[in-house]
């Protein structure tokens, strides 16, 4: 029997851990145990203050078309879901977007744009539509159909299906990688751990994102809008509240709200929607992003064990954790053939 730990609890640790034990269950002549380790769970995880929409975002210097890979087979995944019964339970929903740029070179949605629904550039005149008042002019915009998946139901909605094969969840610190490994009964780690890989593997090429966003109560908004400037805002429905969003500030580990933030969001989403002026402000939130120069998906070998590594997902955690995960399960049953990793 293959005894198999996953470190971490996020979207990605999860979602690598359902992956393995799901594939293993058509195989009851190879048993294998799946353990979740983690100092915190859902709603206590990075993920679970984000709004869960789907789109690669923030991943450094990640190959563009792994990213379509892994982004693709997440989008599949949350069709499977949305067409079934679950998707209310895991906050699944159809939203329509427009996704906004300033850049000279026309690049929303480049490589994309056939993953989502009805994408479609906007024509001048709408164009012209977002560009009132502005000093700093949109030069492109796309308009499509995706998914939201909100990590506080998903979360739960995927550790509940995780369970349901019989996974196991221990709530445990690990501050010390080697020993862990050298110690441990387990015969294959993967870690999952963000940002926290910065000091458990002293990963250098690890970093935060400061992401600090405000939730209203606007249930009268039923589109995201996503500006692509550098210092740009969006817009993001959720099912009880709509995230005003948001800071991305690579390096700042501040999990402090800063009213200077706040009054750059707020009223930046006011410039698209003015109608936010008269919404209840719930509460402001702030997380850091597990970025990295470049995603790290990939195994090596500690002795007789196997260490898989599946972190650095930048602001992508939810848009990639599917997908990531399939690599996660191909690398794992390509070591148990032997084959090289």
């Amino acid at each position: 029997m293959s005894n198999i730990a996953v470190i971490g609890a996020g979207v990605n640790g999860v979602a690598s851990a359902i992956k393995i034990l799901e594939h293993f269950a058509n195989e009851p002549k190879k048993p294998i145990r799946v353990t979740i380790l983690s100092e915190d769970f859902t709603p206590n995880t990075t993920g679970d203050g984000s709004a869960g929409l789907w789109g690669p975002y923030l991943l450094g210097g990640t190959s563009q078309s792994k990213v379509y890979k892994w982004s693709k087979s997440m989008h599949q995944f949350l069709e499977q879901i949305w067409l079934s019964g679950d998707a209310g339970e895991a906050g699944v929903c159809l939203l329509p977007c427009v996704r906004l740029s300033t850049s000279t070179v026309d690049i929303v949605g480049d490589f994309w744009r056939d993953i989502v629904y009805g994408a479609v550039d906007l024509t001048e005149k709408q164009l012209a539509e977002y560009n009132e008042g502005r000093t700093v002019k949109f030069t492109s915009g796309l308009s499509f159909v995706t998914y939201t998946s909100e990590p506080v139901k998903l979360l739960p909605y995927l550790m509940k299906r995780f369970a349901r094969s019989g996974g196991v969840v221990v709530r445990k610190r690990i501050s010390d990688l080697e020993a862990f490994i050298a110690d441990s009964q387990y015969d294959v780690i993967v870690n999952c751990s963000g940002l926290g890989s910065r000091t458990l593997l002293n990963d250098d090429q690890m970093y935060a994102v400061r992401g600090q966003v405000s939730r209203v109560k606007a249930n009268w908004i039923f589109s995201a809008v996503l500006d692509e400037s550098d210092d740009g805002n969006y817009i993001i429905p959720n099912t009880e509240s709509v995230v005003l969003g948001g800071t991305h500030q690579e390096r700042d580990y501040n999990t402090e709200v800063c009213q200077k933030d706040k009054q750059l969001i707020v009223g930046g989403c006011r410039r698209f929607v003015p109608g936010l002026e008269h919404t209840e402000c719930l509460f402001d939130w702030v997380g850091l992003r597990p970025g990295r120069t470049q995603l790290r998906l990939e195994a090596e070998r500690r002795g007789r064990k196997l260490l898989i590594h599946n972190y650095g997902h930048g602001g992508s955690g939810v848009t990639l954790c599917w997908g990531c995960a399939d690599d996660v399960l191909d690398i794992l049953l390509a070591a148990k053939n032997g084959s090289k990793l």
